[in-house]
């Protein structure tokens, strides 16, 4: 058990090792980009936006894959671009983004019988009693997988507008956390610009 537990610890921190490592990769492409092509920054900030948004929404939309490629991204953008929009357009490319994993449930129901899998009318329960706040703050944690909450409220039958809008306000503090956050550890750190 204890062995279990080291090996989880020691993924996770390979995971947030390999995000910050994608995080400082992308802003070094950034900038070598802009350098090297003599590109204003200003002038592609509505392309960033969108890109940000399409990467989040692509990477939310995933079920059960856990990559926070969005994230590196996200946080790339902050650093140039405001921070409140980068945030406001993953947040809601994110939460559009977890409709698959709520019709996913909802669908699913039918189709493989999730009544008879143990435990399940045990979060069917969890589900309705805290419903949108139980949604709102697994959408704001960062360490379990927001799937999950999907799955379950679309096999609940929760209505999609009482997944959606919990979902989209724990994302969108979240998000914007990071996207201050991290570029915040750039400067902290004294990364040198190219």
């Amino acid at each position: 058990m204890e062995k279990l537990k080291q090996k989880r610890w020691l993924e996770l921190a390979l995971y947030v090792a390999a995000l910050a490592g994608l995080s400082v990769g992308f802003v070094y492409l950034l900038e070598f980009l802009m350098a090297h092509f003599n590109i204003p920054i200003n002038r592609f900030a509505t392309t960033a936006y969108l890109v940000v948004f399409l990467v989040t929404l692509a990477s939310c939309a995933s079920i059960f894959v856990p990559v926070a490629f969005h994230i590196s991204i996200m946080i790339a953008a902050a650093k140039y671009w405001d921070p409140v929009l980068v945030a406001l357009a993953a947040s809601v490319a994110g939460t559009l983004g977890e409709t698959t994993g709520y019709y996913a449930g909802y669908l699913g129901k039918r189709i493989a019988q999730l009544e008879n899998m143990p435990g399940y009318q045990r979060l069917v329960g969890w589900m309705k009693k805290y419903g949108p706040w139980g949604i709102l703050l697994l959408s704001f944690q960062p360490i379990l997988p927001f799937d999950v909450a999907g799955l379950l409220a679309g096999a609940s039958k929760l209505p999609l507008w009482k997944f959606l809008l919990p979902a989209w306000a724990g994302r969108f503090p979240k998000y914007l956390l990071v996207c201050y956050l991290g570029p915040a550890v750039f400067s902290i750190l004294h990364l040198p610009s190219l």
